[in-house]
């Protein structure tokens, strides 16, 4: 069996467009151009039936190496914990004051785009710092 050597993430929300635009600011992605044809996203929205449209969203890293985030629209809210969720790694290689530090900076640049902060979990003896922090829609993520 062949290894599989791409793979998108599907966030489930209530406003796809705006979760992606978020989650373009917070990891330095891009919004693909509109789908062949059209010259503007909007174009391409009012080419389709009411009910899809606004249905997804897509962005992707511009460097090609991460995942494509793809989010969707659900008729459901949030109810419970993320089993899956991202890590945002803003402290690789960094202890103590210093990747505190990265992570207050970096939780304060994205509270200014919608985030809301969680809890700290401080260094453990086995696990770095790390903190836990939601979406503009309430899904968590992390500061690692």
């Amino acid at each position: 069996m062949a290894s599989i050597k791409q793979f998108q993430v599907t966030f489930d929300c209530a406003e796809p467009e705006r979760v992606a635009r978020f989650w373009c600011e917070v990891l330095g992605y891009v919004v693909p151009p509109p789908p062949k044809g059209f010259a503007t996203w909007d174009d391409f929205k009012r080419s389709q039936p009411p009910e899809q449209r606004d249905s997804w969203f897509a962005c992707s890293d511009p460097s090609g190496v991460g995942p494509r985030l793809y989010f969707q629209r659900v008729p459901e809210g949030k109810a419970a914990k993320n089993r899956l969720h991202l890590d945002v790694r803003v402290g690789t290689g960094l202890v103590g004051e210093e990747r505190l530090a990265v992570l207050e900076a970096e939780c304060a640049r994205l509270v200014a785009l919608g985030a809301v902060r969680g809890r700290l979990l401080l260094a453990d003896g086995v696990n770095e710092s790390t903190l836990v922090m939601q979406d503009i829609e309430g899904n968590e993520f992390c500061l690692d």
